[in-house]
């Protein structure tokens, strides 16, 4: 494998050379947005009444935008108000469901924040909020999501239609309606409180014997400059096997036992396998939104053309875009023009002067191998980021390496930045998100042990002069869970909790920067971090179980009958510290949390195709 090599300075190596006098100042970071040591309570790192929460975007005027997802199952009139904020409710082993028999029920609530940094829900398509004040019991069927904001504040993402219903009439005696939606994903842009539908352009299938299916469409927004243009992905048309699919499931079914947006319905939901029998041929997409608020669409183009009798499906996306419209993603091509090697690669699109868009290669090192790549941002010197997956022989699977790569030189290679190891080492990193100062910022594994859950941090990396840093380094004591103690040292701050049952949890506080998804150009990083909170016991169907008598939630217990504690996902702001502040440098930092990215994360961390709305959890009322 042919890798560019950069210089870059480990942690250690920081150390060393600050002790001969030649350091390279790293820049410290303080947490803005977690103000306590219990974390809990409104502005905590997520939307009152649930549980995770994750910042996705930021702007050059601080105005975030993020996710919250998993509603809390608590409610006031049944549990002490102490416990009200308790992280539970949400069994981690609760089944996901899709029946066209049972209410729609949404998981994903679009949230900003600015200078308080409290998040506050926006309703899109009249979505309800996690908790609503006057129905405890109010059931909100949108799953909406923001992704990215620019600096005029207009915020992007995507949501769903809103439930409908149909009279039921089959042989379940308690069943009142039949249940759908007009579309599972539909990309939206919020502009001054105005909701911008940002429509794909396949949404109808009509087939030959011209019957229709009205099956909603697919797209989704990610990212949006100064300009107003939109950038993302939408559905062109549907697969062949989708189009016989329907013929035979709806269109051409004598005997159909169910109205027919059920039945296509039924084709949206994924099965017992997670396979879905609608399936769409994806193309990168951009919007340009105009001062009137219409919207001029158009498709970037593939990576190559496939064959008019090729029935495969062919995907692209587009993921980040500049303020001179330079779009980056990832779409399939033909390496060298090379039909055997078919693959879905990070790529770039740039205007022509006839107005039209052309795709640009993002080389990976070895155009012979087997895996892909992806580019998620590129700032205003043209300086893509991203990852492509390659192997290590320390490693028995693919891993994914951070990269960056300038769109604007003759036969420019990616880079492949050293670690905090001192080398490019075998560790799995990801570039999301470039400043025009040429700061980067991602996530990064910190051990290569044998698992498929390896601890992950946020890392920090500096193009000029090619820093790479854990994020969690950079941060001062009071952000990472330590306080005073009365002799003026720094120690753990101590938690206590008292259950349903009288028993006590003690524990330290701590904070871990896990995953940094935004950096603007005055260094605001925002992102994920994981914190302690007690596990609470949930029954079968994830609801808390409480003592009745004190009305209050009951730990989960080990084998050994001692409480524990879970590490929750919460949206998490840093701002550089004040002069004199300093990064912390106790011995016992904290412990390297293993993360992996649920719900929300996995959204804009992959960006699969799998729209979010596929990723609720039913609730019992």
């Amino acid at each position: 494998m042919k890798l560019k090599r950069k210089a870059a300075l480990s942690a250690v190596a920081v150390g060393v050379l600050s002790a001969l006098g030649t350091a390279v100042a790293a820049p410290v970071y303080k947490i803005q947005n977690i103000e306590d040591f219990d974390f809990v309570g409104p502005g905590k790192g997520t939307l009152e009444s649930t549980r995770n929460g994750y910042a996705q975007g930021v702007n050059s005027k601080d105005e975030l935008v993020g996710i919250a997802l998993g509603r809390k199952k608590l409610n006031p009139e049944d549990v002490d108000d102490e416990f009200v904020d308790a992280d539970d409710g949400i069994a981690p082993s609760e089944a996901i469901s899709y029946s066209v028999n049972s209410e729609i029920i949404a998981n994903n609530y679009p949230f900003v924040a600015s200078d308080t940094w409290v998040p506050t829900f926006e309703s899109i398509n009249g979505a309800t909020a996690p908790k609503d004040s006057t129905d405890t019991n109010a059931v909100n069927s949108v799953d909406a999501q923001y992704f990215g904001i620019n600096e005029d504040g207009v915020r992007v993402g995507n949501m769903t239609a809103a439930e409908k219903t149909l009279p039921y009439d089959g042989d379940n005696a308690d069943q009142e309606f039949w249940f759908y939606r007009d579309y599972e994903q539909r990309a939206v842009a919020v502009k001054d409180g105005q909701k911008i539908d940002l429509a794909p352009p396949y949404t109808t299938y009509t087939n030959d014997e011209e019957k229709t299916a009205n099956i909603g469409g697919f797209s989704g927004a990610t990212a949006i400059n100064k300009n107003g243009l939109v950038v993302g992905y939408a559905g062109i048309d549907i697969s062949k096997n989708s189009k016989d699919n329907l013929d035979n499931d709806c269109l051409n079914k004598d005997d159909l036992s169910v109205p027919l947006d059920i039945c296509i319905q039924q084709d949206q939901f994924p099965d017992s396998r997670n396979v879905r029998r609608i399936n769409y041929q994806i193309r990168g997409y951009v919007w340009q939104i105009n001062s009137d608020n219409s919207v001029t669409p158009e498709s970037l183009p593939l990576g190559f053309t496939p064959k008019d009798n090729d029935n495969s499906i062919y995907t692209a996306q587009a993921l980040g875009v500049n303020d001179d419209g330079v779009v980056v993603g990832r779409s399939f091509v033909e390496r060298e023009g090379n039909s055997d090697r078919r693959r879905y690669d990070a790529a770039f699109w740039t205007k022509k002067d006839d107005g039209s868009y052309e795709y640009h290669w993002i080389p990976v090192p070895d155009v012979k191998d087997d895996r892909e790549s992806i580019a998620y941002d590129i700032n205003n010197n043209g300086i893509a980021v991203g990852s492509y997956s390659t192997f290590f022989s320390t490693q028995t699977s693919p891993v994914d390496k951070f990269f960056y790569y300038d769109t604007k030189a003759d036969n420019a290679e990616i880079v492949t930045p050293e670690d905090f190891t001192g080398k490019v080492s075998d560790l799995r990193s990801r570039g999301r998100a470039i400043n025009d100062e040429g700061q980067v910022v991602g996530y990064t594994e910190t051990t290569n042990e044998s698992s498929t859950t390896r601890p992950h941090v946020g890392f920090l990396f500096d193009m000029n002069d090619k820093t790479f840093s854990n994020i969690n380094t950079l941060l001062t004591c009071d952000s990472i869970g330590y306080e005073r103690a009365s002799d003026g040292k720094w120690a753990r701050h101590k938690v206590e909790v008292t259950d349903g049952t009288g028993k006590t949890l003690t524990y330290d506080s701590k904070i871990s920067v896990v995953d940094a998804t935004g950096i603007n150009d005055d260094g605001t990083i925002v992102g994920t971090a994981l914190i302690q909170r007690p596990a609470y016991q949930v029954d079968v169907n994830g609801n808390p179980i409480v003592d009745p008598e004190t009305k209050k939630p009951l730990f989960v217990l080990d084998a050994d009958g001692n409480p524990v504690t879970n590490a929750i996902p919460r949206m998490v702001v840093l701002k550089p510290a004040t002069a004199g502040e300093e990064a912390c440098e106790i011995s016992d930092a904290p412990e390297e949390v293993k993360y992996e990215r649920k719900g929300a994360a996995i959204f804009y961390g992959l960006l699969a195709l799998i729209p979010f709305a596929f990723f609720r959890r039913r609730f019992k009322k």
